[in-house]
C-alpha cells in the first residue's frame, strides 16, 4: 500500500529552481503522524503550493515577456504555481472528507 501524503511533504516543479513544502489545511481533521493528511484536491496555488523559486518554463507568461524584452535571451522569472487539475491518481479506496486521499 502506498503512503499517505501529509502537510510538509516535499513537492517540486520540473521548471522551478527549488523544492517546496505542501501545505495541507487541517479542515478534514484527518491526521497522519501528527500532520494533516492531503487529498487530491490540495493543489491550490499559493494556498497548498508555494512558489518554487525562479521559473524556467517558456510557457510562463512572465518568462516569455522577460525573454522577449531581452531580445530572445532566456530570462527566468519568479515562480507562480499553476495547477490546472487535482493531483492524480489518488487513492481509489481511501477517502478523506469524501475526497480521494493523496498517496505517494
Amino acid at each position: 500500500m502506498a503512503n499517505l501524503v501529509i502537510s510538509g511533504a516535499t513537492v517540486m516543479c520540473s521548471f522551478g529552481a527549488a523544492p517546496g513544502a505542501l501545505t495541507v489545511l487541517p479542515v478534514s481533521r484527518t491526521m497522519c503522524s501528527g500532520m494533516p493528511a492531503a487529498t487530491i484536491m490540495d493543489h491550490v496555488p499559493m494556498v497548498n503550493i508555494k512558489p518554487f523559486g525562479m521559473c524556467s518554463s517558456p510557457a510562463n507568461p512572465t518568462v516569455a515577456a522577460a525573454t522577449a524584452a531581452k531580445l530572445g535571451v532566456f530570462t527566468p522569472m519568479p515562480c507562480v504555481p499553476a495547477t490546472g487539475a487535482p493531483w492524480v491518481p489518488g487513492s481509489p479506496t481511501v477517502l478523506i472528507g469524501g475526497k480521494p486521499a493523496l498517496n505517494s
